[in-house]
């Protein structure tokens, strides 16, 4: 009887969704965005972990680069550059850093991404660096709610009720303890579940709204 209250409190979760993301940017006034062409995603920092999950949100923000005329580097490229010049490319959170590694990679702007919230609920914030002088070009942030921990209580969830319906109704106690514990265990360090990425791509999209077009659109 529990494991049917259970289901049937994740099923009224689950129809609840999660709310649409929200987000704001700001660039440099009077700053040519013209003038760049190449951008390096340099790092995805915060409390997201795994290179999978990290390799994904930098795809989103390379989409919207692509989108509004820019040429990012490729994720891989970045890395395996950085390693070969020994610099330590991970937690890079300060514009200092990422001008360095910008310099490195010998382009003109790098972009750090710092998640410092990433559970039911997610925040984000985004700098275009120029590396020249490390000043900061553009800047953005944004949150919403990730569905994270609703899809890891319906996957602990039908695993537990698919062992209750072999075992028996004596079983109910250890179903529920399952369910916790798949809860608490998580997915830390995979990919990101398919409800999670398309709640990211929200809100990066929104993030950068008015990351400007390197050309003037038409």
């Amino acid at each position: 009887m529990r494991i049917v209250c259970v289901c049937a409190l994740l099923t009224a979760l689950a129809l609840g969704g999660c709310a649409s993301g929200k987000g704001e940017s700001y660039a440099r006034a009077g700053y040519d965005f013209s003038q760049i062409e190449k951008v390096a995603v340099i790092d995805v920092t915060g409390a997201i972990r795994g290179d999978a999950a990290k390799n994904q949100i930098a795809d989103f923000f390379a989409m919207e680069l692509l989108k509004r005329g820019y040429t990012p580097v490729e994720r891989a490229q970045v890395q395996s550059i950085l390693k070969e010049q020994d610099f330590q490319a991970s937690d890079i959170t300060s514009v200092e850093d990422a001008a360095e590694a910008g310099r490195i990679l010998n382009v003109p702007t790098a972009l750090i991404v710092n998640i410092p919230e990433y559970d039911e609920d997610f925040s984000m914030t985004a700098k275009l660096v120029g590396v020249e002088d490390g000043s900061i070009l553009w800047l953005g942030s944004g949150s919403g709610s990730t569905g994270k921990t609703l899809s890891t209580i319906l996957g602990a969830a039908a695993g537990a009720a698919a062992g209750a319906a072999i075992a028996g109704d004596d079983t109910s106690d250890k179903v529920i303890g399952g369910v916790a514990g798949g809860v608490l265990g998580g997915v830390a360090g995979h990919a990101l579940s398919p409800k999670e990425a398309e709640q990211a791509q929200k809100i990066i999209k929104k993030v950068c709204d008015s990351l400007p077009y390197r050309f003037r659109k038409k």
